[in-house]
């Protein structure tokens, strides 16, 4: 199991503890949650002067963003090279 303590940065983004001595897929899955929060703080920032072209004032669009940016980040984990440097510097501090 993977132990994902978390110190809040703000109010939507989590920043999962690292364990530098857990095991590799265990620190794998530690550096990709990681790298997750990451792309998702970059898309939420590139978002932030979204306009909406198609409807005014629907309450639900921006959760249905936010939810789709969160599950986009945690899709994209892992494949943008922050990750393995992360991890290839803690298995080396090991």
């Amino acid at each position: 199991m993977i132990n994902l303590s978390a110190m809040s940065i703000s109010q939507q983004h989590v920043v999962p503890k690292i364990d530098p001595k857990a095991e590799d897929a265990e620190l794998r899955a530690q550096t990709n949650a990681f790298e997750s929060v990451i792309i998702k703080m970059l898309m939420d920032n590139a978002a932030k002067d979204e306009k909406n072209i198609f409807t005014e004032n629907d309450p639900g669009e921006k959760i249905y963003k936010s939810m789709y940016r969160d599950e986009l980040s945690k899709a994209s984990a892992g494949g943008f090279g922050f990750s393995q440097m992360l991890y290839d510097y803690l298995s080396q501090k090991n």
